[in-house]
Parts: structure tokens; sequence; C-alpha cells
């Protein structure tokens, strides 16, 4: 029950970011770079569970990852 809640929350939090370009609480902004891409893979790291598809494993949590790692654009 706690996983479901867990990948509940990511998913929430990913499109809270992707939607809105900011994320909720000032620990995320301040270690976040690219808020959308991070925002993206939010919902992929539920779906890939739900789907138990490997690439979107691979991909799910590597996009947050890069919002954390990639120069902002503007």
């Amino acid at each position: 029950m706690a996983f479901v809640v867990l990948l509940g929350t990511v998913a929430v939090l990913g499109i809270h970011a992707l939607v809105l370009g900011r994320v909720p609480g000032s620990w995320l902004q301040r270690g976040v770079r690219a808020l959308r891409l991070w925002g993206a893979g939010g919902p992929a790291v539920p779906a890939s569970w739900y789907l138990r598809s490997p690439s979107v494993l691979v991909v799910g949590p590597g996009l947050p990852a890069l919002g954390y790692t990639v120069k902002p654009t503007r």
C-alpha cells in the first residue's frame, strides 16, 4: 500500500511540474534545474510499473535525473 502511495505522489508531483512549470516545496526548487524535464519523468515512473515496459522503466527515472543536471534553457 505504501508503494502505491509513493508512486501516486511521484506522478502528482511530476504532473504539477510539467503543467505549471514549478515544483512544490523549497527543497525541490533548490535542486531541480529543468522543471518540465523533471516533471515529464514523474508520470513515467508509475507508468513503467503499470505497463511493465523495460524501456519506460529506463526512461522514467532518467528524465528526473536529467532535470537535476542539465542547465536551464532560460
